[in-house]
């Protein structure tokens, strides 16, 4: 699949940007498309930063840092590519108004993958004469960084779109997953709105501070979590009898945990408690430096964990 050479992006909002920075990294042409007027300037921009942390990643082997081409409308952009990444903003009328301009110059066999995180694919089918090109390739922000790549497909696709798309990925380093029951939110975002929600209600009850309720996770199972999943490890925590000895075991404890969990809505004042309680744990930094620092703890833990995979 490392045949894939020209790879058309539309969108070049942080998502695009950063797709195309891990795109160039390995070894793609990149033409990108944006009706904003600075999107080269910014684009480029965002690859100068996320390029130190790709070398770190050691992603840069194939690079084409210079391959990167700005153009103006989409048609154009993908009139050459052979794989399309979409990340055009959540509106259904939007995407429908790309597919329609993009789908007369597709080159045949094509793959274009949409980076929806919200909208079905079913949906967004409805905006093509033939949708056979098209899938849902979703990454977990910011794609440069996270490996993580939720595939969807359904009968309407390609026969051969998925198992092609999934070696495209890997290609350019992702870790992927197959959905095969679209829900919204596919997978990981349901996995961490369903944490969320239990940090959230913990907060509102005053159970603990936003920011202990935070370090909890990170300093207690997040660090499991970024090692294997959360059934897996239940399954190591016992023993030799595995999964099974754990739910023999556990059974009616996580059913009364499961029975007591909350659900809070963010209301105004659910809102104005998370804010305080963030403002409290930022200690005055900004976003702009934590973010700095999650994506330097990312990228460690991504080099300690490629020695051990």
């Amino acid at each position: 699949m490392g045949g894939i050479q020209n790879v058309a992006i539309l969108g070049g909002g942080v998502i695009g940007a950063s797709w195309a920075a891990l795109f160039l990294a390995s070894g793609k042409s990149v033409t990108v498309f944006d009706p904003a007027p600075d999107t080269e300037r910014v684009v480029r921009a965002y690859i100068n930063n996320a390029w130190p942390a790709l070398e770190e990643l050691e992603l840069t082997h194939r690079a084409t840092p210079d391959a990167l081409t700005f153009v103006d409308s989409a048609a154009e952009a993908v009139a050459q590519a052979e794989f399309v990444q979409e990340n055009v903003p959540e509106r259904l009328p939007i995407k429908h108004a790309t597919y329609a301009e993009i789908e007369p110059v597709l080159q045949a066999g094509v793959i274009v993958s949409s980076s929806t995180s919200g909208l079905t694919l079913e949906a967004l089918q409805d905006g093509w004469g033939n949708p056979e090109p098209l899938i849902l390739g979703y990454p977990f922000n910011p794609p440069h960084l996270i490996p993580l790549v939720e595939l969807t497909a359904n009968e309407a696709t390609g026969a051969d779109v998925l198992d092609r798309t999934e070696a495209f990925y890997h290609d350019v380093g992702k870790v992927t997953i197959r959905i095969t029951k679209g829900m919204a939110g596919h997978v990981a975002n349901r996995l961490q709105a369903a944490v969320w929600r239990e940090a959230v209600h913990m907060a509102v009850e005053g159970v603990a501070s936003v920011e202990d309720i935070d370090k909890a996770m990170w300093a207690g199972p997040g660090l499991r979590w970024a090692a294997m999943g959360p059934t897996t490890l239940f399954h190591l925590g016992a023993g030799e009898g595995g999964l099974q000895a754990f739910c023999d075991h556990f059974r009616d404890t996580f059913n009364g945990w499961w029975d007591d969990l909350g659900a809070p809505k963010l209301d105004d004042a659910t809102i104005a408690t998370l804010v305080s309680g963030m403002t409290d744990q930022a200690k005055g930094q900004s976003p702009k430096a934590l973010s700095e620092q999650r994506d330097q703890m990312l990228i460690a833990l991504q080099v300690a964990a490629a020695k051990h995979r």
